[in-house]
């Protein structure tokens, strides 16, 4: 049976598996790092600002061998996930806070990536997530919300995800017109207001105002606009709640395969889609041709 897989956004038959294991295979001793460097290298396999896309090359190299389709060489060197360093959480207020929104005044929204920030958004998130910390792959941003100096909430945002059949078929594109335009979608990748915060409504509000802020900020960072969000939400936990007073709109659900899949049976959590378009055309955008 003719294999087809789609990972990283990149299709792999069984002409590609031939391929990745002779080149597995000349390069054993030279090391997973070089082998995808290697493979980026012979496949032109490029990201928007011509760099090789050496960490996508990775991982798609990791999920073939987790599936047993490829087998890689020993590591020469600790993962960098062997080699992270707990996550500390640093030292911060939980006093309880209860207010009515319109009582609660200024906000201050802070994109931390890179900044001294970012530690306590991880171990905000690894303490208090149900999901826990996970370090984004490619285009992303992390937020803190903060109250007189007090941290209230996390937003994470990400690259979109590659194949959304709900997602997909409310945009109306086709996969030529997905593989170009995937880059003007934008993911909310993790959203937490920290449980001893008591403001009603104001996560809807939070995510009223991050549609806001977050487009002039992605472009800023990444040199291009993004049109449409989109988040998951695990069916068998929450209602969405938030996202739908915020405008957010539910489009059906996930397959429940989650990203290793390859057998075409469920094995993850179903969850809920929902989009928020940024512009009035964005699906003329999203299906543009040029």
């Amino acid at each position: 049976m003719e294999t087809s897989l789609l990972i990283r956004g990149r299709k792999i038959n069984d002409d590609d598996l031939t391929f990745i294991r002779s080149v597995i295979q000349e390069h054993q001793r030279r090391g997973r790092t070089f082998i995808s460097k290697e493979l980026c290298r012979l496949w032109d396999w490029r990201q928007r600002n011509g760099q090789f896309k050496t960490m996508a090359c990775s991982e798609l190299l990791l999920r073939l061998e987790k599936v047993g389709l490829v087998q890689l060489p020993p590591r020469q060197h600790p993962s960098r996930r062997d080699r992270r360093r707990p996550i500390q959480l640093p030292l911060h207020s939980r006093e309880p806070l209860r207010s009515a929104l319109q009582e609660l005044g200024s906000l201050d929204f802070q994109m931390v990536r890179g900044s001294h920030w970012e530690p306590l958004y991880k171990g905000l998130i690894h303490a208090y997530h149900y999901l826990g910390y996970c370090q984004t792959v490619g285009e992303h941003l992390k937020y803190l919300v903060f109250h007189q100096g007090r941290p209230l909430a996390c937003l994470g945002w990400g690259a979109a995800a590659w194949k959304v059949a709900a997602r997909d078929q409310f945009i109306g594109w086709q996969p030529a017109q997905r593989d170009r335009n995937i880059h003007l979608l934008a993911q909310n990748t993790r959203f937490l207001i920290l449980p001893w915060v008591e403001v009603p409504h104001l996560a809807s509000h939070l995510l009223g105002r991050m549609a806001r802020i977050l487009p002039k900020e992605w472009e800023r960072v990444y040199n291009h606009p993004i049109v449409l969000l989109e988040t998951f939400v695990d069916a068998q936990r929450f209602a969405g709640t938030c996202y739908k007073a915020a405008n957010w709109i539910p489009v059906g659900f996930t397959q429940g395969r989650g990203k290793w899949d390859i057998d075409h049976q469920s094995s993850a959590p179903v969850k809920t889609v929902f989009l928020h378009p940024l512009v009035k055309n964005f699906r003329d955008l999203l299906t543009s041709h040029d």
